[in-house]
């Protein structure tokens, strides 16, 4: 049976979905690996590497049982696969909607990265978290890097510079390890999140928690509940003076599938000083600060806004290694015991049955079902 690594098409997209030192952990199960050409290039992993590990070069994917990649093949590729063939990748359900029709109409099984369950049996399968430590280390060195001042003090016979202050809005993966970035950087940083239970988290980075004495809004699956607009309002009007004090400010709040929330208005990154850096994350669903453009540092007052695009893959080979971790760890329970068809998966358990996206010409995630096939029996 062969898993197939399939090569990245979209622009900017530099990871890839199996590292060659991982490819023994799937000949190990028995299975046969096929990597495209050149598909580890952006991660700096050569054919030669692949074929070294154990895998065979092979750009043909129609002979692939599963296909894994990072971003969801296109719908020409997904369109070349036999009836029956599983993808493992990332797929954003609710921009793709055109993409899953496809694989509901070809007979494709697909799985879902962002959708596996947040549950301690799948951590290990859990890339969101994954690509957000890469992404939140990538945002304080973006950070350090445009500001053109030290991030930690410095004591010299010509005088005492004093450290840059950084303000870390969100305290998920990615914001706490901004946190930890930056205080390693020598930084003073002070953090917010809307959920009580992260101040404990932000202090033990050993960060300041920025308590603005508001209602908390935890959520399911540790991600923070929707605010009204009164209290955003509230909110923004309370950070203000802890974002014009800041020499740097790193937003890093986003939900998978959501529009990011607004946390900064312009108005606020105005009254930061001169040469002040704004890091947003979330820039590429809509920003946590307004005018924030995904991929363009653009000028707000005094400050420079640094939009997020795809940030892990501006470190693709430790977000290839880790990504490709989780991918071996699902496909390994994926994976049948001793006499049973090797790629099995098992629906009935609720990693598998969470992460599937469609399956047998159905599409199994219900909220996706319901906004596909809704809007087609109303067309």
């Amino acid at each position: 049976m062969r898993i197939a690594v399939a090569r990245e098409t979209r622009d900017g997209e530099m990871r890839v979905a199996l590292v060659p030192e991982l490819v023994g952990k799937l000949t190990g199960l028995g299975y046969e690996v096929a990597v495209q050409p050149g598909a580890g290039v952006g991660s700096l992993s050569s054919d030669e590497e692949y074929v070294e590990s154990g895998a065979i070069i092979e750009d043909d994917l129609s002979s692939a049982d599963v296909v894994v990649s990072v971003q969801p093949l296109d719908i020409a590729t997904i369109r070349l696969l036999k009836q029956g063939t599983a993808t493992v990748s990332f797929l954003p359900v609710s921009t793709e909607l055109g993409l899953v029709a496809d694989l509901r109409d070809t007979g494709v099984t697909s799985f879902a990265m962002e959708l596996v369950p947040r549950i301690s049996r799948a951590q290990s399968m859990d890339a969101l978290s994954s690509q957000a430590l890469v992404a939140g280390y990538r945002c304080a060195i973006v950070a350090a890097g445009m500001l053109r001042r030290f991030f930690p003090q410095n004591m010299t016979a010509a005088g005492t510079i004093q450290p840059a202050k950084v303000v870390v809005l969100g305290a998920g993966v990615a914001g706490l390890q901004a946190i930890a970035t930056a205080r390693r950087l020598g930084a003073v940083v002070s953090a917010y999140d809307v959920r009580a239970a992260a101040a404990e988290e932000i202090r033990s980075m050993g960060a300041k928690a920025i308590d603005l004495e508001l209602e908390t809004l935890e959520g399911a699956g540790g991600y923070a509940r929707e605010m009204t607009e009164d209290r955003a309002a509230r909110q923004r009007d309370l950070l203000a003076p802890h974002i014009a004090a800041a020499d740097g400010l790193i937003t890093t709040a986003a939900v998978p599938g959501r529009q990011a929330p607004m946390l900064v208005t312009s108005a606020m990154v105005e009254q930061m000083r001169p040469g002040s850096v704004v890091v947003d994350l979330a820039a590429e669903t809509g920003g946590n600060v307004e005018g924030s453009v995904a991929g363009e540092v653009v000028r707000i007052g005094h400050a420079q806004v640094w939009g997020g695009r795809n940030v892990p893959s501006q470190m693709p080979g430790p977000a290839s290694r880790l990504y490709a971790q989780n991918i071996v760890n699902i496909l390994t329970l994926m994976t049948a015991k001793e006499g049973e068809p090797l790629f099995a998966p098992d629906f009935d358990d609720e990693i598998v049955a969470g992460s599937c996206v469609t399956h047998a010409g159905e599409i199994r995630h219900a909220p996706t079902r319901e906004a596909l096939e809704g809007s087609e029996t109303s067309a």
